[in-house]
């Protein structure tokens, strides 16, 4: 009788194991979907855009790299930096846990929030403004 109980819950175990590693692999790819989406819309051609007023891959301003750099200091670095993709990325993703979080926006971020605060700011969510701008990612989400 032990045996058989054991067996059902090593079942049971691995199951939910084989899942949950599943569902995690999945979260991860969608974020990565998501920011390869937000590069495509940016077209970064490494050159500075919006009029000179933003650098790097993710078209970073200087006022949210000071922002995401106040907010997570472990980051350091110099504006210069988000030129480099892996130092953007963590800047756009300190900001992300600024901005688009359940607490501040009262609900789950959605990857249409998160695109429209990186493009329109802290409240870029809200901005009519950012719905072209999220179309835009949209269509380069798999």
């Amino acid at each position: 009788m032990k045996t058989i109980i054991y067996k059902i819950l090593s079942f049971i175990l691995i199951t939910f194991i084989a899942f949950a590693s599943t569902a995690y692999a999945n979260k991860v790819s969608n974020i990565e979907n998501l920011h390869k989406a937000i590069l495509k819309q940016e077209g970064w051609r490494g050159k500075a855009g919006d009029g000179g007023k933003a650098l790097g891959p993710y078209q970073i301003w200087h006022s949210y790299w000071f922002d995401a750099t106040e907010f997570d200091k472990s980051i350091g670095g110099e504006y210069e930096d988000v030129n480099d993709l892996q130092y953007a990325r963590k800047i756009f993703d300190a900001y992300m846990r600024k901005y688009a979080n359940s607490k501040r926006l009262g609900r789950t971020p959605t990857w249409e929030d998160i695109a429209r605060i990186h493009n329109g700011g802290p409240g870029g969510y809200k901005k009519e403004a950012t719905i072209k701008y999220w179309n835009g990612v949209k269509r380069y989400l798999d």
